[in-house]
């Protein structure tokens, strides 16, 4: 008897140092949040266990969980959900079943997961296309594209990019009855990259005559030349997104050679022929004082130049929209950045807004001081309600 005690002690014990995580005071619904971090912890450390011993791709382990978590495209009484191809890239459609007397909003939306994981099928993002599509009364595109490890580099712009083009098509816009003056884009994480990206691309293509009323950018991942930022340094570990994470799916994006990646853990993979793209990402004149709270900018050490020569994606600007001079950054629409405090990539969005600001671009920034990452797919915590009615009530008011 005694035995046994002695073992469910034991064994109570190291439950509850497995599922206890120390979160930060203001984080709301803390017990619930710990409980879900333990899962998703079992469920990463399974696949990476999976990995070491040889059986798949991390990644592909993972996207095979997240079918799962899909559903179908199933209409309800406030908007019909089908699924199209826009030049080849599938996407989902969401369309108000209310008549509408004059012409819609249309929202391009990509999804995040780090260019390896994710679709527009999951159930997350389907709750919020629907609830965008319902609440604004407007047309959402929700798009695919090819992802890691199986496709790098440009490839998941280049399909974005397609996509989107093509919905800007006027006979497009016409025919879901969308109003060619009112058209954004849209992403998280991922997704938010993404949506900047393109942007800025569209501005300098002269075949797209329609062009974006508005961006929205959700916790968005905007650069890889410092992963020291201030954001990086207090969120290191924390869950969801720790740094560890962040460099292996920056990556992957570009190659499954796992050099680069200790590369960027390390910071050492910018050459010193490419040391001037660090002035659009030098967080000690791009950040406000309220997030530097005591940190001191650490002057670049260089890597060797075999990495950039192997995978110079990680250098472009279609990869790290930051790196976009200034009189790229003129000319973009009205934007939106959602930023998240416990997030790794805070100071990417942060950098951004005030880029952006002193280009004379008109930019909302939305700080959640209790946020995290992917904290807008938790549909279980209210947190994601609030940030979701946030992300409406702008697009609302300016889309």
């Amino acid at each position: 008897m005694r035995k046994k005690t002695i073992l469910l002690l034991t064994m109570g014990s190291l439950g509850a140092y497995y599922v206890y995580t120390p979160l930060p005071n203001n984080i709301e619904e803390p017990w619930r949040l710990m409980g879900m971090i333990a899962v998703s912890n079992t469920i990463t450390n399974l696949f990476l266990f999976a990995e070491f011993l040889g059986i798949n791709h991390f990644m592909n382990i993972a996207m095979f969980f997240i079918f799962l978590i899909e559903v179908p495209p199933t209409s309800d009484e406030n908007v019909t959900v089908t699924e199209a191809t826009f030049n080849g890239i599938p996407v989902r459609v969401y369309v108000p079943r209310r008549k509408s007397e004059t012409l819609r909003r249309g929202l391009f939306y990509i999804h995040g997961g780090g260019w390896c994981l994710g679709s527009a099928a999951m159930l997350s993002y389907d709750f919020l296309s629907r609830n965008t599509a319902n609440r604004l009364d407007a047309v959402v595109i929700s798009t695919n594209y090819r992802l890691a490890p199986k496709y790098h580099f440009p490839i998941q712009f280049e399909d974005v990019y397609r996509a989107l083009s093509w919905f800007l098509r006027r006979d497009i816009l016409e025919k879901y009855g969308v109003d060619p003056e009112r058209v954004g884009v849209s992403g998280d994480s991922a997704g938010g990259n993404l949506a900047a990206a393109v942007t800025q691309q569209l501005l300098e293509d002269p075949n797209v005559k329609v062009k974006l009323k508005t961006q929205s950018l959700i916790y968005p991942a905007l650069q890889n030349l410092d992963l020291d930022l201030p954001s990086y340094r207090e969120n290191s570990h924390f869950p969801i997104l720790p740094k560890s994470l962040a460099a292996r799916y920056w990556s992957e994006y570009f190659t499954t050679d796992r050099s680069l990646e200790k590369a960027l853990l390390l910071n050492q993979h910018v050459p010193v022929d490419s040391s001037h793209l660090f002035k659009f990402v030098n967080w000690s004149s791009l950040l406000p004082e309220e997030f530097k709270k005591g940190h001191f900018y650490n002057t670049p050490t260089y890597g060797s130049s075999e990495l950039a020569q192997k995978y110079p994606g990680f250098l472009d600007v279609r990869a790290a929209p930051l790196l976009a001079d200034d009189t790229q950054m003129r000319g973009l629409p009205r934007t939106h950045v959602m930023t998240c405090q416990y997030d790794v990539l805070r100071d990417d969005g942060v950098m951004y807004v005030t880029r952006l600001r002193n280009n004379g671009v008109q930019v909302t920034h939305t700080h959640i001081e209790d946020g995290f990452h992917r904290a807008i797919s938790f549909l279980n915590l209210k947190i994601c309600y609030r940030m979701i009615n946030q992300y409406i009530d702008w697009l609302r008011e300016n889309l």
